[in-house]
């Protein structure tokens, strides 16, 4: 008869078990995706910097990130042309080589994207 009460007492402690869980707690909506301000980071201030008629050099964004050749060299290639997809062309002036964005079509990998 022991056996017996075990196993009541077991699936009784079963069933408490379950049904003693608590509910996940649902997340609150997120932030409007739309801010006042724009986003303060390097990100956004370099392709603010590449977007005026006048360009930035890799002088400029090295001074406005305080990052090295290589990182600015980088994030051009990388971010701005790959995953952004945006049209980054550079041109020779007295001052160095200057990058700016052109507005209109985008390099391929913005074509892809909008195609798929």
């Amino acid at each position: 008869m022991t056996r017996s009460k075990s196993k009541s007492k077991a699936a009784t402690r079963s069933t408490a078990r379950k049904t003693a869980k608590p509910t996940s707690r649902k997340r609150s909506a997120p932030a409007s995706p739309k801010s006042a301000t724009p986003p303060r980071t390097k990100h956004a201030h370099i392709v603010a910097m590449l977007r005026a008629p006048a360009g930035a050099t890799i002088v400029a964004m090295m001074a406005a990130t305080e990052w090295q050749q290589h990182s600015v060299r980088g994030f051009l290639a990388g971010v701005v042309r790959k995953k952004l997809g945006l049209n980054l062309v550079s041109e020779q002036t007295d001052k160095g080589r200057v990058y700016r964005i052109k507005d209109g079509k985008g390099s391929s990998a913005a074509a892809v994207k909008q195609a798929a």
